[in-house]
């Protein structure tokens, strides 16, 4: 997919370069929302930054996390100036009074907030209405524009409804539900009659089976058909097929199962290992690590991309499977699963992104 390629790629574009509209750009997974981020970034004239709810979603987005942009404490947000009871000291909650007075936003991020005309809110499946109500309100007191949602500038919501849910705690639970129906963003006070556009994106890129496709959408839609259910089952393994396969793929409920197939299956190639490490430069959290620090690959290895390709050329994706072909100290040559093409690794880059303001040029810069 290049350049807004599809017709909801361009009005989404559309959207956001001649408008002030929140918009939430969703779909399922391989439709192109993060390609879209990326194209938007070079075809705006709009300063925006990108944040998202967790640190591995900020990563991935080429952001920061909206507790750090936004210098949010952790725990509930209450969208009322003084709350009745006191849910701050049982809770934590946070008031918007609390917000303001103990948790005052330093100079660097607010010239940040005041700079922007855009707000790009990436995997807002996991983003809760509260968060979103407080994230408002820094706006507005920011920017001085208390009658208007954000303070005037624009939101762009990109996520997926399917995917991970907001994560609220029971004892949370009983008192945010006076003010909401449900923890999903759109239920946020600040977005109440804000004629937010909604548009879908539903041309998968990242499969190319029809069947396959068709599937993947009904399961998503917790609609299968006994068609469906038929094709799926006609896959199904025994465990003791399972264990005549050459390869197959498993998906585990923690990290530590993983890492133990993945070594098990890697002891079994004799070939020579290589080993490679991560150029790590300033701040960068190990928790925050989109791999391990050090790999170690050997010809024979199954390897899987974990990160689309920014080149414009799609030569893999994320989720790609490939088979390391040959490498040594300075290359590695991967043949691609399905059309068998071989292809050079680069080095990719991962930032972990802030924002800040040039004193000179007055520029927003990362």
């Amino acid at each position: 997919m290049e350049n807004f390629s599809t017709d909801r790629l361009r009005l989404a574009a559309q959207f956001v370069n001649t408008t002030s509209a929140p918009i939430f750009l969703t779909g399922k997974a391989g439709t192109g929302k993060t390609t879209f981020l990326r194209e938007l970034s070079l075809r705006t004239y709009k300063r925006f930054v990108v944040v998202a709810p967790t640190g591995i979603a900020a990563l991935n987005a080429g952001g920061v996390t909206i507790h750090s942009q936004f210098l949010l404490p952790f725990g509930s947000f209450l969208p009322v100036r003084e709350p009745e009871g006191n849910y701050t000291d049982r809770f934590g909650f946070i008031s918007q009074l609390t917000l303001a007075r103990k948790h005052p936003l330093n100079q660097l991020r607010r010239d940040v907030l005041k700079s922007i005309d855009l707000l790009v809110i990436d995997e807002v499946s996991m983003l809760r209405a509260d968060i979103l109500d407080a994230i408002d309100y820094r706006m507005r007191s920011v920017r001085r524009k208390f009658n208007v949602p954000f303070g005037g500038i624009q939101v762009l919501f990109i996520g997926d409804l399917h995917q991970l849910p907001p994560v609220v705690k029971d004892e949370e639970w009983a008192v945010l539900k006076q003010f909401y129906a449900s923890m999903h963003f759109f239920e946020a006070r600040c977005l109440r009659g804000s004629g937010m556009i909604y548009l879908e994106l539903d041309k998968i890129f990242r499969q190319q089976d029809e069947t396959f496709i068709r599937i993947l959408n009904n399961l998503r839609d917790n609609k299968p058909t006994l068609e469906d259910i038929r094709t799926l089952n006609s896959h199904f393994k025994t465990q003791d097929e399972i264990r005549q396969l050459e390869e197959c793929i498993t998906l585990t409920t923690h990290n530590y199962k993983a890492d133990e197939i993945n070594r098990r299956e890697l002891n079994l190639l004799k070939e020579k290992p290589f080993f490679y490490q991560a150029d790590i430069e300033r701040e960068f959290p190990e928790n925050l690590f989109p791999l391990p620090q050090e790999i170690e690959l050997k010809v024979g290895t199954r390897v899987m991309f974990i990160k689309n390709d920014t080149s414009g050329l799609s030569s893999y994706f994320n989720g790609k499977l490939a088979t390391v072909l040959r490498l040594d100290e300075e290359e590695i040559v991967v043949e691609m699963d399905g059309d068998h093409s071989e292809y050079a690794l680069k080095k990719e880059l991962w930032e972990n992104k802030k924002y800040q303001i040039n004193p000179e040029t007055k520029e927003l810069e990362e």
